[in-house]
This record gives structure tokens, sequence and C-alpha cells, in this order.
């Protein structure tokens, strides 16, 4: 499906859309950061753009990012401008209601790079400034290892599946749009906006052929552009070892910066266009869960976290990172027909009208000495269903009901219903599907495989199913989007 909408905005001109709404949380603040270093050093900075106003960003220079003392003048100067605005996030906080209430911050930290580049760059920032001293030999100001716990703990949060905490603008753009060109060239954020939002009188494909030009749309970063460097920065650096004086060379970073800042906020303003998808703020609540765990782990006095993981917090944190990707790759299924798509077409989900139920079924289940009631609903699909009978199976309407799959004939399914249909001898009213209904089931887990680790030990308003659905697309949807 994928490899379809490409070719469809190739013939169309346009980037297609592969979503009807937006699975990932935009704060209303979010801190946009678009980071510059130095070609052929793998930390670097030579300077960034930051701030959380479109109107008012904040440049951060480093006229000779060979000199150590430049580049932690710098990362203290990063620290004036994230740390009051992470700090200040965790100062605003809300009780969770369940078994044993809990307190959570209201919200949490929400940075905004360009690219993937951008990450792994934040990462290394975040690596190289966490374990520096404040005393002794070489010091530096003590907002700056402060600032690498948080750039490293913001870095950890991208690598699980369905934060929003620190997002890559070509990453959330591709998550919604399919451009006429190659998944590498979408990691260019010019050309795929260009495919997204073209100017006026231009198609896609002209436009990006425009944005291609380093003059006009400079790198993202991290990395500069090499005539940049040979051609402008070179000197610019000269000339501040000349005069000491940096206006050049913050001038000469600027014109590289202030296209990818603009683009950052075109971006944003596409993505906000966009409604919310209904799991997004149950995501947003684990992502606000862990921000509370850490800054009351640093208020503590915690250490840095270390450069390689230990043998059994690997191993959890590996069986975490594959449940997160397991439930989020679930919940956008069951939050847009447009993903779901891709797993009816795999075999893997299939949607159809009811033919048949029987709502009086009962039977013993396995274990048991007493009958319970067991439906049937049959269900008539023209989807491919690769799935065998005995595969357990979640339905779009009430994704905590357990099914199975008891006979596939021809395109008729039959599956049963095993619970969620309240306590009585015959299935509570709209606890299983009626003749007629338009039904959709799927072999995905929006759980992830197990329950969420949670902060107080009890039950939260986001375990399994997530909070009450504000916006519930439909197929009609999937069909306006493509047309």
């Amino acid at each position: 499906m994928s490899s379809y909408a490409r070719a469809l905005a190739v013939q169309n001109g346009r980037a297609q859309p592969v979503a009807t709404v937006r699975h990932l949380h935009l704060s209303a603040t979010p801190m946009v950061f678009i980071p510059l270093k130095l070609a052929g050093e793998a930390a670097a900075p030579l300077a960034a753009l930051v701030g959380t106003d479109p109107a008012n960003p904040r440049l951060l220079v480093v006229p000779q990012p060979r000199n150590r003392d430049l580049r932690f003048a710098f990362m203290a100067e990063l620290a004036e401008v994230l740390l009051p605005y992470i700090e200040g996030l965790a100062g605003v906080t809300e009780t969770v209601e369940a078994k044993t209430p809990y307190e959570r911050c209201a919200d949490a930290p929400q940075l905004l790079v360009p690219n993937r580049g951008g990450i792994a760059f934040t990462k290394l920032l975040g690596r190289s400034t966490r374990f520096r001293r404040t005393d002794g030999p070489y010091p530096v100001h003590p907002s700056v290892p402060v600032l690498g716990q948080w750039l490293t703990f913001l870095s950890e949060r991208a690598e699980y599946a369905g934060s929003s905490a620190l997002v890559s603008m070509t990453d959330a753009l591709a998550l919604h749009w399919a451009t006429g060109q190659s998944s590498m060239e979408d990691a260019n954020l010019a050309t795929q906006l260009a495919w997204i939002a073209p100017p006026e009188g231009l198609d896609g494909p002209e436009a990006a052929l425009v944005a291609e030009d380093p003059l006009t749309s400079p790198p993202a970063g991290p990395e500069t552009h090499p005539d940049f460097d040979g051609q402008v920065l070179e000197y610019a650096i000269q000339a501040f070892e000349t005069s000491g004086s940096a206006a050049q060379v913050r001038e000469a970073l600027r014109s590289q910066l202030e296209p990818t800042w603009t683009l950052m906020w075109q971006g944003v303003r596409l993505l906000r266009e966009l409604p919310e998808a209904a799991t997004v703020e149950a995501r947003w609540a684990r992502d606000r869960d862990q921000f509370t765990r850490e800054t009351a782990r640093l208020a503590e006095g915690g250490f840095p976290r270390g450069r390689v993981d230990g043998a059994v917090s690997a191993a959890i944190r590996l069986a975490d990172l594959e449940s997160a990707l397991q439930a989020y790759e679930a919940q956008r299924a069951f939050d847009d027909p447009l993903v779901m798509i891709e797993h009816r077409v795999a075999g893997k989900a299939f949607s159809g009208e009811v033919v048949a139920v029987d709502a009086t079924r009962r039977i013993v289940p396995a274990g048991k000495t007493r009958a319970a009631p067991r439906p049937l609903v049959t269900i008539r699909t023209s989807d491919p269903v690769r799935l065998s009978p005995g595969r357990r199976l979640v339905s779009s309407r009430n994704r905590k009901q357990r099914t199975e799959i008891v006979d596939i004939t021809g395109d008729l399914v039959v599956i049963q219903v095993n619970d969620q249909m309240g306590r009585g001898a015959t299935p509570a009213p709209g606890s299983v599907p009626e003749v007629g209904d338009v039904v959709c089931y799927a072999e995905l887990d929006p759980s992830g495989g197990q329950r969420p680790r949670l902060p107080a030990g009890e039950d939260t308003p986001w375990t399994h199913g997530g909070p009450p659905e504000p916006y519930v697309p439909t197929d009609e949807d999937a069909q306006e989007a493509w047309s």
C-alpha cells in the first residue's frame, strides 16, 4: 500500500495521505532544535537554532568548534534555553486517579529536530556532557551535565515507538504522507515538504527539484554542505581567529539554519491540521510518566546513565522496546483505516458485514465446570484472510474483548466472542455485533503483549484500551483522503 501511495503521488504530482489522523502528540509549545556539527567530528557542535516561538529563534554558535572551552560555553548557553523549558514543565503536576492515586507531571517537554541525524547528534551531545565535572581540571558550568542527562533521557525515549518526547520531523511527515520519491530522499526535509505542500504554480516534482539546490535550501543538518564548508565557513572561522569577532561566523551559520527553521514550523502547521488519533493521549501519558520518574531521579541526585546497559537492564529494555512497537503498530491500525489497510492486504486483518449471530450459544470452557456464553458471529468479507482457526483477534470496536476464529469457509469467517459481555446468562446489549454491522478484526494486540509498567503499581487511565475516543475514523474517511 505504501508503494501504491508513492505511485499515486508520482501520477498526481503531489504527496498522498497514508493516514487520516495524526499519530503523534504535538505540544502547544514544542521546542524546535536544529543542530549543526563540524564536518569530520562526531560530536563537535557548530551551531544551533532553538526556541518555541516561530518568530523569535535563538541562534547559538561555536566560532571555533575545535576549541574545547568554546564548545562547552555553547552547551552552557544551550542549557540556558532548554533547562528552564524542561524544569518549568516538571514543576506542574496533576493527580492521577487510580486504586493508588499518584502525582504526574501535567505536561512534558517535546523536542522537534529536522531528521534522524538530529536525534543521533542529540544523543551524542548528551553522552559527551552528562559525565562532565563542574570542578577540578577542565570544569564546565554546572548546568552542562544536567543538560546532558536530559538530552540522554530524551534520546532514549525516541527509541520507543509511539513516544513524542523527541521527534524527527521527516519521520513524522512520512508517517502521514507518501511522496513520489524514495525513503532516502524523504530524509531531506525541504524536498519532502515540497511534495506535501508545493508552492503555488508548481507540482511536487518541480518544487522538489528547486528544493534540492543547497543555496536556496541548505541541508537541515546536522552536517553542512561541503561547498559551504570550503567556500564560506572556513574563511569565517579564520576571520574569527584573526580578529576575535564571531560576527562573520554567526551570519554564515544563520543563513544555513533559518530556511530549515521555516520548514520546521511549516511541518508543525501541517501536522496540526490533522485530528489527533484516539490513542495518542495514552502514549503521551506514558511519556509524562517517564518524565515524572526522571525528574524525581535527578532531584534525588541520580547518577548519569551508563554508556552501556547491564545484562539484566538491557534485556528488560529490549522487551519494553518490542512491547512498545507491537502496541504502537496495533493502536495505529485500529485508530486509522488507511493504516489498517496494510494489515488487511497482508491477510492479518479483515473487515466485513455480520450476516449471522448465535447470541444464545453457551459452552463449558476448558478448565471450567459451568457453561458460559460464547456467541458465534459470522462475517462475510472480501479481504484475503490468511489466518487459521484458533487465532485470537481484536475488534476495532472493543479492543479489550477477546475473540477467536472458529472456522473459515470461502468468504465467511466465524468467530467466537469470549468475554466483555456482562455477568448475565445472556450477552449484554451492544456487547456482541448484530446482523448488518460492519466490523473489523485483526491479529494485533494494542496492549503490546503485556500490561504496561505502572508508576504506582496500579491501573491507570491509559492501560490497554486508552482514553475515550475523541475521533473515530471510518472507511469513508480513508476513501475521502485518497480522493
